[in-house]
Parts: C-alpha cells; sequence; structure tokens
C-alpha cells in the first residue's frame, strides 16, 4: 500500500528554522521528522512513499538524493524533474518525491498525485506528526467499515496543566501539559479509497474542509480512535518536547 506523505506547506508557525529549510527537514535528535515518520510506516512493512512537495521541496529532494542508492554513482540525476523515484537503502524504502506546487493547498496536492496512486487504496499523512499508532488496526478498521476515508481521531495534547478538583475545592489530579481524555481531533493519519479524489476540485481545495466534510455527510468518514501518543510539530516547544523524549530514551513513536 502507498503512502502519501504531505510535505509542502511553509510550516510558518515554526518559522526560527523554517525560512531555511521545509519543516519536514527540521531535526529531531538530529534526525529530520519526516525520517522519524517513513520509520513509523517500515515498521509494519509498508515501504512505498510518494512525498508531495511544495515550499522548498528542492532540500527535501536534495536530502533523499544524498541518502539514496545513486549518490557518488556515476549516474546522472536531475533533481529538477517533477517526479524523482530514489531508493532509500538505510530504510529500505522508495521514496517518489513529486512537486506538488508552492501554493497548492493540502487536497491539491493529493488530486496531483491521482496517476502514481494506480487506483489502489493508499495511506495518507502530514510531515509533521508521530505517533505510536498500530497502522494494521488501522488499516483493518478502514476495510471493515467499508467506507471511502477512514481517519485517525486522537486525544489533542493540552496546552497547559491540568487539575482536577474534588467538590471541596482540593486538588485530586495535577498534571503538566498532558494528552487530554476528552474530545478527540484530526491525528492525520488516513486510509482513502481512491474514489475520494474526486471530491477534490483543484489546486485550491483544502482536504480538510470540502472533500472531508462531504464525506462525513455522505457517512462515508470512518473513525479509528486512537488512545496512544499522537503529536504534531507546529511549534518551537513542540520541538523542544520532542528533543526532550528523545534525549529521556525510548521515545514512544519509536518501540
Amino acid at each position: 500500500m502507498k503512502i502519501v506523505i504531505l510535505a509542502g506547506g511553509m510550516g510558518t508557525r515554526l518559522s526560527e528554522y523554517t525560512h531555511k529549510i521545509p519543516k519536514p527537514l527540521v531535526d529531531i535528535g538530529n534526525v529530520p521528522i519526516l525520517v522519524h515518520l517513513i520509520n513509523c510506516f517500515c515498521k509494519y512493512g509498508h515501504n512505498d512513499f510518494i512525498v508531495a512537495l511544495g515550499y522548498k521541496g528542492e532540500l527535501i529532494k536534495q536530502y533523499f538524493y544524498e541518502h539514496s542508492s545513486l549518490y557518488n554513482k556515476d549516474t546522472i540525476v536531475d533533481l529538477n524533474s517533477q517526479i524523482l523515484e530514489l531508493y532509500i537503502p538505510s530504510l529500505e524504502s522508495t521514496v517518489t518525491l513529486v512537486d506538488t506546487g508552492e501554493h497548492s493547498m493540502t487536497g491539491g496536492r493529493l488530486k496531483r498525485l491521482t496517476n502514481l496512486l494506480q487506483n489502489e487504496t493508499f495511506m495518507l499523512t502530514y510531515g509533521d506528526g508521530l505517533s505510536d499508532i498500530n497502522l494494521d488496526k488501522l488499516i483493518n478498521s478502514h476495510f471493515t467499515s467499508k467506507k471511502l476515508v477512514t481517519v485517525t481521531a486522537v486525544h489533542p495534547v493540552a496546552r497547559f496543566g491540568e487539575l482536577t478538583i474534588n467538590s471541596e475545592g482540593l486538588v485530586t489530579s495535577f498534571k503538566e501539559k498532558p494528552q487530554v481524555t476528552e474530545g478527540w481531533i484530526n491525528g492525520g493519519f488516513f486510509v482513502m479509497e481512491p474514489n475520494f479524489i474526486e471530491y477534490i476540485n483543484n489546486d485550491f481545495t483544502v482536504l480538510e474542509k470540502e472533500p472531508l466534510e462531504r464525506a462525513a455527510n455522505e457517512l462515508q468518514l470512518n473513525a479509528y480512535k486512537h488512545e496512544g501518543f499522537w503529536q504534531c510539530m507546529d511549534t518551537q516547544r513542540d520541538k523542544e518536547s520532542f528533543e526532550e523524549m528523545i534525549k529521556l530514551g525510548n521515545p514512544p513513536w519509536i518501540n
């Protein structure tokens, strides 16, 4: 099953880094978050990736070329080509890098990949989020539901400390910035049927608006509830949180 990774956004909330590099190349423990993400899929035997590029996409091409089986070989590689397929020995994976327009929206990027998806079920995620999600269970939930799309529902990470207060005004639980236990948000790990792409109009279509809203209205959007670890990297604070997990050992998305 192919995995689409949306990696074309500008990442303006992490501008400390993204004025120079695209957000998927921002390091966590000296490894780009995009590579951490690819490893999450490889653990479950999925190693055929399509990365939708936009903002500073040439740097992602350069990174993977330097880690590919072609690097330093007597092979001419056109890094300016719209579609570049590379085999990455260290990941035991094929990574197809596709220019999908610097200003395309998330839906538009996916629509541009239609021919590469070969009319087969595929997975899709964003290039800035990590999780310990069980992909086997996600895929099984999708096929069991018989719906066009399955979205992973996760509990958001709280921005502030969470208190539990009893009727007498005493704090019975204090948790500093925990993952909340109520409410669900889009966790960004999808399984999709190829027909869903027909819900996308053009480059300016935002995946999370009309297409997914229509799927929900037509009862074609299945939810897989993931109670475990999930976190995206939107800000410097998020990056520091990931780095701290690496320093402490046993980061949850690796095990």
